[in-house]
């Protein structure tokens, strides 16, 4: 699903307006390249990011200068070891259990990533479950984890979230703009509206281009 997801972003751009550039190299992480850019996005990264503790300071430093993030879908499940990157993205992934519909409401419709989303709505997909959440997150989507066909029950943070899992949110960490959602696992649902309109507006939102 990576490539869809970049397509998507590509086509994004085109419509309103951003450069979009792509890179799978961590290379790229230093001061000089990441000040270029309005907003990083992770789109469907997973396990190490980066190469070196150089390139994540650049990151910090990208990100504590006000810098705006994305997450999509299996980005938290990047950069495992580092606790930073677990509090700039929301959290850590854990587990999911087995592709499956589950009913998704929006808790914020004034969001520019919720805007014209239905109140309620059934989706398929991988439904990611945190550790290490951070208190501080602005949630704009969740669903019912009773409702999960979910062999792992066991190891939901109910604590944390109880009936109301959190599925993509919003958070100001470390001076920096941060958007993450959990949704995006199947390649088709990059051309359907409701996930294209969603990660678009968020992708504006941490740019700085909405509010």
């Amino acid at each position: 699903n990576i490539e869809d997801s970049v397509a998507a972003i590509r086509k994004m751009g085109a419509e309103n307006g951003f450069g979009v550039d792509v890179t799978a190299d961590p290379v790229f992480f230093t001061d000089a390249t990441l000040k270029q850019y309005k907003a990083i996005v992770f789109a469907n990264t997973n396990n190490e990011a980066f190469n070196s503790d150089i390139q994540r300071d650049a990151f910090k430093r990208y990100i504590e200068a006000g810098g705006g993030f994305v997450g999509i879908h299996s980005a938290s499940g990047s950069e495992r070891t580092w606790p930073y990157f677990w509090t700039v993205l929301g959290g850590k992934f854990s587990y999911h259990p087995k592709l499956q519909p589950f009913t998704v409401r929006v808790t914020d419709s004034n969001h520019p990533s919720t805007k014209g989303l239905p109140v309620a709505f059934q989706w398929e997909d991988e439904c990611y479950h945190l550790e290490y959440l951070n208190p501080d997150m602005h949630a704009l989507l969740v669903t019912d984890p009773t409702k999960l066909d979910d062999p792992q029950r066991a190891k939901h943070p109910w604590e944390l979230v109880g009936n109301s899992l959190p599925l993509s949110w919003t958070l100001n960490a470390d001076g920096g703009r941060e958007f993450y959602t959990s949704l995006g696992h199947k390649k088709e649902h990059y051309q359907n509206p409701i996930l294209y309109r969603h990660i678009l507006g968020g992708i504006l939102w941490a740019m700085g281009e909405r509010d």
